[in-house]
């Protein structure tokens, strides 16, 4: 895929890198920004070759949220966008992570303001790196707005709940140091680096079974809501048949034989 003028796509060798492309506007999401998200979560998931996929932002910030104006429709280059969104009415919540979960792991490379929608994002994403000075915080209730990305459902499940009502209800910023201390993200790394530490973790994932990955990341979300009974069934309809499968069978002979297995999805 090609991406659109505010979301540009590259391959890094397994991983797909999908990278907000407005600095101008401190990646601020634009309808052609959540087109270009959209597409690239269908095309990761189309194209068995990406075993990952990395979300990052130009510029040095990751996103500053929802740009209202872009939105409605005010400067925006290209009126296709528009009939995109006319053709699926959900497609900028798909864009978000909010109506659609890839099968191939999301590792977020945070550097600068991920806020608001940022933050919003974020929570759809599965590993999440950012850099020392990235700044996180779910903004809506100081303009008298609704976090209606999700965030009033999925915090509380990321996070300990009262570390949620405080994002959600004071609106307040939180430094990368303190995103972390919640558990709100997993890494903080110098500045400039998040990208480079996010596609080595991508490499890591993309070095072991990729259906495997895709059935472990599965059975993680399928089974959060369950009680631990019902989660150990599911997991058991999700694992049993990895084991079947010939790139099981090649990682085991390659553990015996002390040499990296060659997977192929089969």
């Amino acid at each position: 895929m090609d991406g659109t003028e505010h979301l540009t796509v590259r391959r890094e060798g397994a991983t797909l890198v999908l990278t907000l492309s407005r600095p101008e506007a401190r990646n601020a999401l634009s309808l052609a920004m959540l087109v270009g998200l959209h597409d690239g979560w269908l095309a990761a998931d189309a194209d068995d070759s990406v075993r990952s996929v990395v979300l990052t932002g130009a510029g040095g910030a990751f996103c500053a949220g929802m740009d209202l104006k872009a939105l409605a429709g005010d400067g925006m280059a290209g009126e296709e966008h528009r009939d995109r969104l006319k053709a699926d009415p959900d497609l900028h919540w798909k864009a978000m992570l909010r109506h659609h979960r890839p099968r191939k792991p999301v590792i977020a490379a945070v550097e600068g303001p991920c806020v608001a929608g940022g933050t919003e994002i974020l929570q759809g994403t599965d590993i999440r790196v950012a850099g020392a000075s990235a700044t996180f915080g779910l903004f809506e209730v100081r303009r008298g707005l609704f976090p209606i990305g999700g965030s009033t459902v999925r915090l509380q499940r990321q996070i300990p709940r009262t570390h949620a009502l405080e994002m959600l209800l004071t609106g307040r910023p939180y430094s990368a140091p303190e995103a972390a201390a919640i558990g709100l993200i997993g890494h903080v790394v110098p500045d400039g680096t998040a990208l480079a530490r996010a596609l080595e973790i991508a490499e890591q994932v993309n070095s072991c079974g990729p259906l495997a990955v895709e059935a472990v990341k599965a059975s993680v979300y399928e089974t959060a809501d369950m009680t631990e009974t019902d989660g150990l069934a599911a997991e058991l309809r999700r694992g049993w048949p990895v084991f079947a499968t010939a790139d099981a069978k090649e990682g085991a002979r390659a553990f015996a034989e002390k040499r990296a297995p060659v997977y192929k999805r089969a």
